[in-house]
């Protein structure tokens, strides 16, 4: 009796590794998608990876010029924007006080300049009444008052173009994919971290497909493609052929296998189509199949 228990606890353990080891290779093995029917491929020959969906101009992280407290935002999620709309404006507060200091230097040198004129102007009527050096001394007065006109006149510019850039501006007419700012928070200039804003026009969207690069030989351009949803192969679209990134890249979209190698390389070809009515978006995940010349034959050799 004694000599049971150990074999039936072995046995137990036994067939628990089993369970365990056939769930992993059956997850591994697993479809992408969690709901639906496996999309099957529409082309005998072919070479499949992941796409993920972006706008056609691609996502624009738009940034600031200037790091500083953003002072307003004027769009919200899902806005549509034109070329030169505001986006969001950085604190300016310092640059109006400067800017009512230089356009008061501004008044006082064009009065200056003027009541130089009006001497100027007596002093050429008086002719031979005055002599030669006090009309030169008059005129040089004049060019010297004109120019720290136009010196208080620049730097009152520049403060309005300063004021100006922390105006940020859409620079592409589309939609406002991505916010990631708020009044009172502190947008930095730097390229690392997350934009204030994404924009993209995603009235046509592109699928951005990463190929493993063993497989790039066998993708052509113009190849014919087709993409199905993740989670729903009864949608599938239709795409066209945009063009191929000229090199590898390391491969930076995940799908979620746990036997999934992060350290691959991919070639990157682009699609395109129009989004009309479909329910796809941005960032979207979609399993995509790109027609392919059919593996040689082994032993095959090229004429």
């Amino acid at each position: 009796m004694k000599l049971w228990l150990p074999m039936v606890a072995a046995l137990g353990l036994g067939i628990a590794v089993v369970i365990v080891v056939i769930g992993n290779h059956q997850k591994a093995n697993a479809p992408l998608s969690t709901t639906g029917n496996v999309p099957r491929a529409p082309f005998p020959d072919y070479v499949a990876g992941a796409g993920v969906l972006e706008a056609s101009t691609q996502n624009i992280a738009v940034g600031t010029p200037v790091p500083g407290i953003v002072s307003n935002v004027y769009v919200r999620w899902g806005d549509r924007v034109k070329t030169g709309d505001s986006l969001f404006r950085i604190d300016d507060r310092d640059l109006r006080a400067d800017l009512v200091s230089a356009a008061a230097k501004v008044r006082q040198s064009e009065s200056v300049l003027a009541n130089a004129e009006y001497h100027l102007h007596i002093a050429e009527k008086l002719g031979e009444f005055i002599s030669r050096e006090e009309l030169v001394g008059k005129r040089y007065e004049v060019e010297t008052d004109r120019a720290t006109a136009k010196v208080a006149k620049a730097q009152a510019e520049a403060l309005r173009l300063e004021m100006e850039r922390r105006i940020i501006r859409a620079p592409i007419p589309g939609r406002v994919l991505g916010l990631n700012v708020h009044p009172g928070e502190f947008a930095s200039s730097e390229a690392a971290g997350t934009a204030p804003i994404i924009l993209g026009n995603d009235d046509s969207l592109f699928i951005r497909v990463e190929v493993d690069e063993h497989d790039a030989w066998r993708v052509r351009p113009g190849a014919q493609a087709v993409a199905f949803l993740r989670s729903n192969s009864a949608i599938k679209l239709l795409v066209s052929f945009v063009r191929i990134e000229p090199r590898i890249v390391p491969k930076t979209l995940l799908t979620g296998r746990s036997a999934e190698r992060s350290d691959v390389r991919v070639l990157q070809v682009i699609y395109g189509f129009n989004r009309d009515s479909w329910p796809v978006y941005v960032g979207q995940e979609m399993d995509v199949y790109i027609e392919a010349p059919p593996l040689p034959t082994s032993g095959a050799e090229k004429k």
